[in-house]
């Protein structure tokens, strides 16, 4: 034994306990979860006349008195096989919204429908990827800033090179108006759909608060962080009548009528920052770069349509501030930022976020709890009302998939079923074998994935 490692002594230990067989059976329940949340409990479900035990489960019976359940993080660099998941629901919450399904009527289809990507404005010059082997930022006279540096940059970057997204000049970058700009990102969002609304009251000559009941606007955005480690939203934007989905718009509410909408809001929606004396009087506001697409319904060859918006929405939900170089841990003190295993513009965004987070001024923006996500405080995906189904609607749905058919004796009973349920937290993790095992499961299951796409491609080819 002590010639083995400290990964294949733990892989002993496992495999000899005699509750191995039923804990396998438990982590493969959880997909492989690489950070199951343990719980432990009992449910009963009860006949609610008789009294009578109908069903009965406790965790007593289960390998160290407990049950593995899934933690169900987003963030693929946490957990893959969660990650995966959630980017599945997100991609059907999303395509319900464009094609119908899920408790939402086949007729959207036929509302003005786009997709939008909305952008941070411009902090300072970033090296960046050039088409046709141009220089980065080529300037034909050169020069210096005032901190010494080159204001231009000759070089031809490559995928993957340290440069992309670092500014050529860190003491001429407004990381104040980049963090502040994060803290705010929510609160433009949300002017900005007012934005939209009043210039669609306006321009058809409808009172701003009778809109309502002439259209309604719907949406599902996602957040994804750039190279240069600034967030920006691509959003699904839907018109629909008076009551929902349900509900045709008016004739006059087209793709047209709601793109010059969006273009006009973009260009005025506009958030005012607290006033600091240190900052001073500043408001934020979206970057020049707008894009506005028209979706079309499957079948079509254009480029935008249902499937393809689906998901490219759900590849980006699962993503975070780790993709642009951050991370995805909160900091606990301002001594963490220098030894941080980022690089120096996030570590410089760190710091500004600590400095800010101090100013009484801004204390609500709670911008050093936010310090790992460089102030940005919103969900990764976020969605009106009625846009369309939910996470929630989403995962019940799976449950009862898994579950199977419930038992004839308590689909008779309906509303006579009374459950009693005690359930707490007891632990999360797993041991250094654990984790191989668990990863080994995942990578099967994935495998298993793939086979089964392909033979469905197949057949459909067929």
């Amino acid at each position: 034994m002590r010639s083995l490692s400290a990964t294949e002594r733990d892989m002993v230990r496992l495999v000899a306990d005699p509750g191995f067989g039923r804990w396998l059976e438990q982590i493969r329940n959880v997909g492989g979860c690489a950070h199951p949340i343990y719980l432990a409990g009992h449910t009963t479900v009860r006949d609610g006349e008789s009294g009578e035990v109908l069903r009965h489960f406790d965790t007593a019976g289960e390998p160290g008195g407990r049950l593995a359940v899934r933690c169900r993080n987003r963030r693929e660099t946490r957990c893959g096989p969660c990650s995966r998941l959630h980017a599945g629901d997100t991609f059907h919450l999303v395509r319900s919204g464009l094609s119908g399904g899920k408790g939402t009527p086949a007729v959207v289809r036929d509302h003005p429908r786009l997709f939008v990507t909305l952008t941070a404005p411009s902090f300072g010059q970033v090296h960046h990827l050039t088409d046709e082997g141009k220089p980065c930022l080529p300037r034909r006279d050169g020069g210096m800033c005032e901190h010494g540096r080159s204001v231009g940059c000759r070089l031809v970057h490559m995928a993957g090179d340290p440069l992309l997204g670092q500014p050529l000049c860190p003491g001429c970058y407004d990381y104040a108006g980049h963090v502040l700009w994060h803290a705010h990102a929510g609160a433009l969002w949300n002017r900005f759909c007012d934005r939209v609304r009043r210039t669609l009251a306006t321009s058809v000559g409808i009172a701003q608060s009778r809109l309502r009941h002439h259209v309604r606007l719907s949406f599902a955005k996602v957040a994804e962080y750039q190279q240069r480690a600034a967030v920006h939203f691509h959003a699904v934007v839907r018109l629909d009548g008076p009551t929902g989905p349900d509900a045709p718009p008016p004739d006059w509410a087209t793709v047209e009528q709601l793109e010059s909408a969006i273009r006009a809001a973009a260009d005025t929606a506009a958030v005012l920052v607290p006033y600091s004396s240190a900052l001073g009087e500043q408001s934020v506001r979206w970057g020049t770069e707008l894009d506005v697409s028209p979706i079309r319904s499957f079948g079509d060859d254009a480029p935008v349509t249902d499937d393809r918006v689906a998901a490219y929405v759900a590849k980006y939900v699962g993503k975070s501030v780790a993709e642009a170089g951050g991370s995805d841990r909160r900091l606990a003190s301002a001594a963490e930022i220098p030894y941080a295993g980022v690089n120096a513009h996030i570590r410089a965004l760190m710091g500004m976020c600590w400095r800010l987070g101090g100013l009484r001024e801004l204390e609500g923006l709670r911008l050093r709890a936010w310090a790992h996500t460089l102030g940005y405080r919103g969900h990764v995906l976020t969605k009106s009302r009625a846009y369309s189904t939910t996470y929630a609607a989403l995962r019940a749905a799976r449950a009862d998939h898994l579950r199977g058919a419930p038992d004839e004796e308590l689909h008779d009973l309906n509303d006579g079923i009374v459950t009693d349920s005690t359930w707490r937290y007891v632990g999360s993790g797993l041991s250094l074998a654990e984790s191989e095992i668990a990863a080994g499961i995942a990578e099967d299951q994935a495998q298993l994935r793939e086979i089964a796409r392909e033979i469905r491609d197949g057949r459909a080819n067929d």
